[in-house]
């Protein structure tokens, strides 16, 4: 018989039983469910609303209850449902009528909703924590290639000169704002709906501010009906995920870029790549694949999430049931993706001359020779036409600009004088980027040290 079996004549259809069961994947949150109802539990003795006595040994089994699943001893039941229902059950069978008490002045509507936030909240501070980790080794691999120049590109054309250093602060600046993401998320998420009741509250003199104290909530919610139909949290997480991915995904399509013969310029280690089955010589860069296809299954769950509330009238209704399987499985890629994401960052070999050669190329000195007009006193628009006209002087006759004769530069302009050589190298060309977020060394190590003060403010 179903604990909520009262009402009913018959037992449900099998059938029924597993398509209405959610505990082959709401069982994860064991912990979290079997916390927040000692909290409720003691909050009840508090209150006077059970005795103490029944409220200590409800909280002293739940604990027994906890141990015995972490050490692999229950099997939970499909036909009990849920997560919470297993644990009422197996309280129940343990202690009798008194595991009967603990339910009152709930739901399992406020119940589940205190569960996914409690779950919720854990994962969004591992999350965290790996972000932390690709963080540092971000700035590890910065710290190593401040003057090993590669070109920047725009359109995925060859552009202005910058740093390997440079660039890999660009995508610490994503991951950081990432991390904020999830701080805000987290600020929101950690309210405590437990005495929202099944949509009305409850008649029960509960203490709402002693759970949320226990459980370490900032707060309660304000709405009782609010409080048990509201997934904004769990949608706002799996967009925070979704932006997290999309990054990993972007620096995973450079990284098979670059790990490509036509550029060269990275070669992941042995230990983070793998083979052809029937191409000997091949080094493929799957672990930035899978990071980049895996993108769109957490996309997927956003979109999941996002379709199941559209058009729920308040308040609790079942098809919420379904944002469990779609937040978890959002949570899990991430989790899965950055810590090999990182190793495989970490471990791969940085091809300074690679890109450095590439960098002589595609005229990404250009820009420079314009300024170098400029600052002789020739208005831009009028050095950027000057400089069109050079470089295609310079296709024309396959040579890059420093490799023109001053003869050949003055037949464009004759401000031009022996100077020009030193303001169109590659190295003046980032070393004269000095500003903030700038390319120069000085602007890239003012950054890394703004990083990692910004990750010690975490700890």
């Amino acid at each position: 018989m179903k604990l909520w079996g009262g009402r009913f004549a018959k037992n449900t259809d099998k059938l029924v039983d597993d398509f209405n069961s959610s505990i082959r994947f709401d069982s994860r949150m064991y912990k979290q469910d079997i916390l927040g109802s000692i909290a409720h539990a003691k909050m009840l003795g508090e209150c006077d609303v059970i005795s103490e006595e029944e409220s200590q040994l409800i909280q002293k089994t739940l604990l027994e209850i906890l141990s015995d699943i972490e050490k692999g001893l229950i099997e939970f039941e499909v036909d009990a449902e849920d997560i919470h229902m297993n644990i009422e059950k197996i309280l129940i069978s343990r202690i009798g009528d008194t595991g009967r008490k603990l339910h009152t002045g709930r739901s399992r509507n406020d119940q589940v909703a205190l569960d996914i936030r409690m779950y919720l909240r854990d994962e969004i501070n591992e999350i965290k924590d790996m972000l932390i980790s690709l963080e540092y080794t971000l700035i590890e691999t910065a710290e190593k290639h401040l003057d090993t120049i590669m070109p920047g590109y725009t359109h995925l054309q060859r552009a202005q000169p910058v740093t390997f250093a440079h660039h890999m602060m660009a995508y610490f600046q994503m991951f950081k704002r990432d991390i904020e993401r999830l701080g805000d998320c987290y600020n929101r998420l950690n309210i405590m709906p437990l005495g929202s009741g099944a949509l009305a509250g409850t008649t029960y003199p509960l203490d709402r501010y002693m759970v949320a104290n226990e459980l370490g909530f900032a707060g309660i919610t304000e709405n009782s009906l609010d409080g048990v139909s509201d997934r904004d949290f769990a949608i706002e997480l799996a967009a925070c995920l979704s932006i997290i991915m999309m990054h990993l995904s972007r620096f995973s399509e450079e990284l098979v870029l670059w790990s490509s013969h036509e550029f060269g310029f990275i070669e992941m280690d042995d230990a983070y790549s793998t083979g052809s089955s029937i191409m000997p010589q091949k080094k493929n860069p799957d672990v930035a694949e899978l990071v980049r296809g895996k993108t769109g299954r957490v996309y997927g769950s956003l979109m999941t999430l996002l379709t199941v509330m559209k058009s729920l009238p308040l308040a609790y209704n079942k098809d919420m049931q379904e944002d469990k399987e779609a937040i978890f499985d959002a949570v899990d890629t991430v989790k899965m993706c950055l810590p090999v994401f990182t190793k495989m960052l970490g471990t791969m070999k940085v091809c300074k001359e690679n890109m450095y050669k590439a960098a002589q190329g595609g005229f990404i000195n250009a820009t420079d020779m314009a300024d170098y007009l400029v600052k002789k006193g020739i208005p831009f628009r009028t050095a950027h036409e000057i400089i069109g006209k050079m470089v295609l002087y310079c296709i024309e006759n396959n040579k890059s600009l420093d490799q023109m004769t001053m003869e050949e530069f003055r037949s464009f302009s004759g401000s031009i004088d022996d100077d020009v050589y030193e303001a169109i190298s590659l190295e003046k060309c980032v070393s004269g980027r000095c500003l903030v977020g700038g390319p120069a060394r000085e602007s890239v190590i003012c950054s890394i040290e703004n990083g990692k003060r910004f990750l010690s403010s975490l700890r």
